[in-house]
């Protein structure tokens, strides 16, 4: 009798083992797949999507798949704040990866520490989303009072300018990066020629004129602008067209994009930016992820893309490690967590006031003959 009833746990051990391994594990993914970011949005779902069927290939967590469970923030906080509710609470994911834009990433990432669920953040950079002693969130990307660091070095080396305009969307991407701008060149001497803060929402071509008449009479050594893909279009253009003879730069975000150069055509000649990526890096498996993206999209990726591809890597490794899936042990393994990835080393850090941050080198890309260099 004994061993009968032995041999019946048994049976019901492995019946659940079979089970579990079945079972995939479920990753929250809220991403703005909706509204005016929506473009950035879907090249991060395409490499999250290549991501995943990578790792399920390779055998998933331990023998079981990943699922991810994609969530529309729209570009709106009360939105990204909601669906991390439900994604926790009907999905029962077991950690969030994503998050582009800062202001609704920083409320996710606020709903998600109250809720006890590890956030990796890949994309949003405003600064004060890994200042805020949150257990719960960890950040991949630098945060935006970094973006700058290369080309900062750059114009200290090389260009040296007298005089900058500093242009920016008025949202807490905008502002950071725009505040950090300022404190450089006040610690270097630049004189702020101007500071425009614009609305995001405006997209009318005679709005643009009238916040850069003032640029034509007396224009600046420097134009830098921190703005999203079709805003810093609009604005090259518009620059251009008023005949401002100025050397533009950008803060990243939408003037990494390839298709910038599309829209903006002749405009985005000259053009310099900060990056955090580019396929030309030699980061181990840099160029084969860009090769794949392009042969399986059509389109060329730029940072958004890669961020995404590297954190659920990341994910998955830490997954692996971790002694279960209970948000404890996961964030041990986040804690622990050295890896290298098509973006570069990951590693979380503690430093100045931010906590569990990773950083990674910036870069500088000029646009020459219609292409980054």
């Amino acid at each position: 009798m004994g061993k009968q009833i032995l041999l019946l746990l048994l049976l019901i051990c492995m019946a659940i083992a079979a089970f579990a391994a079945e079972t995939p594990i479920n990753i929250g993914v809220p991403l703005p797949l909706s509204g005016k970011q929506m473009q950035d949005g879907r090249m991060m779902k395409d490499a999250f999507e290549m991501a995943k069927a990578t790792i399920n290939a390779q055998g998933g967590i331990n023998g079981r798949l990943l699922n991810l469970v994609y969530a529309d923030d729209e570009g709106n906080a009360e939105t990204g704040e909601k669906i991390v509710g439900e994604l926790v609470r009907n999905a029962k994911v077991t950690m969030l990866v994503g998050g582009h834009t800062s202001a609704p990433t920083y409320a996710m990432a606020k709903a998600a520490n109250r809720l006890g669920v590890p956030f990796l953040i890949s994309t949003a950079s405003a600064d004060r989303i890994t200042q805020k002693r949150w257990e719960n969130i960890y950040r991949l990307n630098p945060p935006v009072s970094e973006y700058t660091k290369g080309l900062e070095d750059f114009w200290v080396k090389n260009r040296k300018p007298k005089s900058i305009s500093i242009i920016y969307e008025e949202s807490m991407f905008g502002i950071n990066g725009a505040t950090h701008m300022m404190g450089f060149c006040q610690e270097n001497g630049i004189d702020i020629h101007t500071t425009i803060a614009y609305d995001k929402n405006q997209k009318k071509p005679a709005y643009f004129r009238s916040i850069l008449a003032s640029q034509k009479a007396e224009p600046p050594d420097i134009i830098y602008m921190v703005s999203r893909l079709e805003d810093g279009v609009a604005l090259v253009k518009t620059i251009r067209e008023l005949g401002i003879e100025v050397l533009l730069c950008g803060g990243a975000g939408g003037f990494t994009n390839p298709e910038f150069i599309t829209r903006a055509g002749e405009a985005a000649e000259g053009l310099i930016t900060a990056t955090l990526w580019t396929h030309q890096v030699p980061y181990p498996g840099a160029r084969a992820y860009y090769d794949q993206f392009v042969k399986r999209y059509h389109y060329a990726p730029d940072y958004h893309g890669v961020e995404a591809y590297a954190a659920l890597h990341v994910v998955a490794d830490v997954l692996k490690r971790a002694a279960s899936l209970k948000p404890d042990d996961i964030r041990s393994a986040l804690d622990s967590t050295f890896l290298m990835t098509p973006f570069g080393p990951v590693k979380f850090y503690n430093y100045d006031d931010f906590e569990r941050q990773n950083t990674v080198r910036t870069l500088v890309l000029q646009v020459a003959s219609d292409r980054f260099e």
